[in-house]
């Protein structure tokens, strides 16, 4: 009997080192995907900003009175282009990511700067988000979400 428990204790210890390393990656993948979520809109690259979206997105971005789909996803990017404004900068800091299978949330704090075309600063947003995830495909995509601004401690 002894020979048994201890053949299964090894393949459930070798188990969740493995579901241990492959949430590690999932997280890892899913602020990289943050990161670049960040970098198309600096570049204003609309197509490559809606391929991290999921058709059947919800979410309700502070700029919104209420919640939107996917096709109004990069309104608030192109509100600010319109305008002759563009972002400069951004910081990410990351708060907490958790995966569960194929659902994923992080929340974050961004601060971002944004510039005219002579390049003054014009407005910089202090912002909390969280982004829910859905692995489809083998790919993650953000199927629901919500932003504020931070609070008065900038929190």
């Amino acid at each position: 009997m002894k020979p048994r428990l201890l053949f299964f204790g090894c393949i459930l210890a070798t188990a969740g080192q493995t579901f241990a390393a492959d949430t590690a990656a999932d997280e890892q993948r899913l602020w990289e995907r943050e990161r670049a979520y960040w970098q198309y809109v600096e570049k204003n690259d609309l197509a490559a900003y809606a391929n991290l979206w999921h058709e059947d997105f919800l979410g309700w971005p502070s700029i919104s009175a209420s919640p939107v789909c996917k096709n109004h996803i990069t309104d608030w990017i192109t509100s600010n282009t319109s305008k002759g404004i563009k972002l400069q900068s951004y910081s990410i800091e990351q708060l907490a990511v958790q995966v569960t299978g194929d659902i994923a949330m992080d929340y974050y704090r961004i601060k971002a700067t944004w510039t005219n075309t002579a390049g003054a600063e014009v407005k910089n947003d202090r912002m909390r988000i969280t982004h829910t995830w859905t692995r489809t495909h083998g790919m993650w995509q953000i199927i629901g979400g919500m932003s504020s601004p931070v609070n008065a401690e900038g929190q």
